[in-house]
């Protein structure tokens, strides 16, 4: 199966890394990156054959990608992986620290309850995890003459739901983070900015409605979701494409809410 599309190119010539891209919104990015002309170094944590089934799919289509497993929860891992995809492409231009748990991961605990452990799980892939993934990819991005990081984030930064408190923590020093390096590599001709879905059409978005609603089934969600859908990875996608092109060269630093609403 090859994928066909009218895009534009826009990202020709870049090389992005995006972590957790072996399904949902880190797939759907690698994808319409890949279309837009980009090279594209797919992160996965366990799914290698989702990752290589991706990988093969934007190879058939005439782009060009390699797939790369570490979990993003680990510093020895994201070293690892940042050592390599330099390794193997020379360069890295566009950073996506899409890679995430979400408060079912840990049984969702209330604040008062989590336990270390809980914390740690969160922290480690939410916060720490693109902490160290700038770390070691900040000083090669600077070398570029743009470039560009992209933080997944979520309206639970802001919504603080009860018992999703563990992660809407970690997403909200998560966007803290991303406004201090947005300030702090400006002159460095590096944009930082934050993608802020609400409930999106993944694994992770069915698993919210289960155990909020007992239903998984998102169709049943359309209806009651603004302009009559749940939000889709491709919508997520579109997004970053514009932030990482030339349309948003004078975009940095802000926080893009994804959701149908208005806050």
């Amino acid at each position: 199966m090859t994928i066909s599309s009218d895009y534009s190119g826009r990202l020709a010539g870049r090389t992005a890394l995006i972590t957790g891209a072996s399904r949902g919104i880190g797939r759907a990015i690698a994808e319409r990156f890949s279309l837009e002309g980009a090279k594209v170094a797919i992160n996965f944590t366990e799914n290698r054959k989702a990752a290589s089934e991706i990988a093969r799919r934007l190879l058939a289509s005439g782009g060009e990608a390699r797939i790369y497993q570490a979990n993003i929860g680990l510093e020895q891992d994201c070293q690892k992986l940042a050592d390599e995809v330099v390794r193997d492409f020379g360069q890295v231009d566009i950073l996506v620290n899409n890679a995430g748990l979400g408060s079912a991961a840990i049984n969702r605990p209330e604040i008062c309850e989590a336990t270390n452990e809980q914390w740690n799980s969160l922290l480690s892939v939410n916060l720490w995890g693109p902490i160290w993934l700038c770390r070691a990819l900040v000083p090669i991005l600077r070398t570029a003459k743009r470039s560009d990081v992209i933080m997944i984030s979520s309206t639970s930064a802001q919504k603080h739901f009860k018992r999703s408190g563990v992660y809407s923590v970690s997403k909200a020093a998560l966007e803290a983070m991303a406004h201090t390096l947005a300030n702090e590599e400006k002159s460095n001709g590096m944009r930082v900015n934050i993608i802020a879905p609400g409930l999106v059409a993944t694994d992770m978005g069915k698993r919210i409605v289960e155990v909020t609603t007992g239903n998984s089934d998102l169709k049943k969600i359309d209806e009651k979701s603004p302009f009559g859908f749940v939000c889709h990875p491709s919508d997520i996608a579109a997004a970053a494409t514009f932030l990482c092109s030339n349309d948003g060269r004078y975009v940095t630093g802000q926080r893009i809410t994804i959701s149908g609403e208005d806050n």
